[in-house]
């Protein structure tokens, strides 16, 4: 039996982020052989994976990237079952390695496929499930790409948010950063009245008339006082119409103007934990 040292348990212990003893002990069964010994802790996380698999992952770290252009911006979430987990720097870090790759591919199938230091991102969450003993999985996987994109991710990684404007301008970062963060405070349903599905439109509509009649409106009059209301959904529920959380005399869209005349909001995407 090979004699195992301290140098190479740390070694081990460095590459894969398992714990000193369950490096001496993949290194043992290996006799040796550190590859064979990551394999071992591999099939590790391979079991613990396969008995974790039916946990709720509702916790974990919603990172949002952009390229160095400002072009295109994504999101993705790694997340894990405790709250303990999420906040431990190994883990953020690795979420943010994640999302760097996430930033050159354009699905989560991609990126469970794509290369991390010579393991696919798929068997590294494998190998991480069983280092850490929780199911690590990723989560959401947005992108968005827009003449400028900026991001914001609200504090604790628990809310990010990616916003594309119309055109690169002087002060476009900071405009795409308030957006972001009044997407992240007000979690609108869309960008605009364009973007709410009829079903929800339709829905609200027998909601505020069902109200009306409740307080004695006449029958003739609730189709008009129901559009009013809907126009009060949207300015509420829609990005560009909601008054600017840092001042409210303003909208959205009206906030962006003040920026650059010509500029528009264009899209946002938005991931929280545990919606």
């Amino acid at each position: 039996m090979a004699k195992i040292t301290a140098a190479e348990v740390n070694k081990l212990r460095k590459s894969t982020g398992a714990g000193m003893m369950d490096c001496k002990k993949a290194l043992v069964e290996a006799d040796g052989d550190f590859d064979k010994a990551i394999e071992v802790l591999r099939k590790k996380g391979q079991k613990v994976a396969a008995k974790r698999a039916d946990r709720e992952s509702a916790e974990g770290a919603a990172i949002a990237k952009v390229n160095n252009d400002n072009t295109k911006g994504v999101i993705i979430s790694l997340n894990c079952e405790t709250d303990f987990v999420a906040k431990n720097d190994d883990f953020v870090k690795m979420a943010n390695s994640f999302a760097d790759i996430a930033l050159t591919v354009s699905s989560k199938e991609e990126l469970l496929k794509a290369d991390y230091n010579g393991i696919s991102v798929e068997e590294k969450l494998t190998e991480q499930t069983g280092v850490i003993g929780e199911k690590i999985e990723i989560g959401a996987f947005k992108t968005l790409e827009a003449p400028f994109v900026g991001s914001y991710i609200h504090a604790g990684n628990k809310i990010a948010v990616i916003t594309g404007l119309s055109k690169q301008t002087e002060g476009a970062e900071e405009a795409a950063k308030n957006v972001s963060m009044q997407a992240a405070a007000m979690n609108p349903i869309a960008l605009n009245e364009e973007g709410v599905d009829q079903e929800t439109i339709d829905k609200e509509v027998e909601i505020a008339k069902d109200t009306l009649r409740q307080e004695g409106k006449p029958e003739d009059m609730l189709d008009k006082i129901a559009k009013g209301k809907i126009q009060r959904y949207f300015k509420d529920n829609t990005l560009v119409n909601q008054a600017f959380i840092k001042d409210g005399k303003q909208s959205v869209a009206d906030y962006v103007k003040s920026v650059d005349s010509d500029l528009t909001v264009v899209g946002f995407e938005r991931v929280a934990l545990g919606e």
